[in-house]
């Protein structure tokens, strides 16, 4: 009997390239989007850092250097959860193109496996009929 072969195999293989692509984008999709949230918290320290530093300062230049400075810190946080809006957008179109990659890739790797299986009873069909063959010819001699 002729070995297992699945016709499809070239674009099963050509979809699961494109799973590992998706995947990888979404691997970087998700490391930006962490990478703003660490931006996030290191500016959540220095908010309140300042803070510390303001409380027992009397000096009127330093209360204003550190006002002016928690200004710029409030800037940056808005601008930061702008760019995580829009990175968690970015990593949500990046989870739904994979989730349709899995969804292709399945949908073949079911049929493959059902195919497989089809043509592993029709090599135990043949084999048993080679078999009954054999002893047919056998109690003939």
């Amino acid at each position: 009997m002729k070995k297992f072969s699945f016709e499809l195999e070239k674009v099963l293989d050509y979809r699961n390239f494109e799973k590992k692509e998706a995947e990888g984008e979404l691997a970087k999709a998700i490391a930006a989007e962490t990478q703003i949230n660490d931006n996030l918290k290191q500016i959540a320290f220095q908010y309140a850092q300042s803070k510390a530093n303001m409380k027992g300062s009397r000096n009127f230049e330093d209360v204003m250097s550190l006002s002016k400075y928690n200004n710029l810190l409030e800037y940056q946080k808005e601008e930061l959860l702008k760019q995580l809006a829009e990175a968690k957008l970015i990593t949500e179109q990046k989870r739904e193109v994979l989730r349709e990659c899995m969804k292709k890739t399945t949908a073949l790797e079911k049929l493959r496996d059902q195919k497989l299986e089809e043509w592993k009873q029709s090599a135990d069909y043949e084999e048993a009929e080679s078999m009954d063959e054999i002893k047919n010819r056998m109690t003939e001699i």
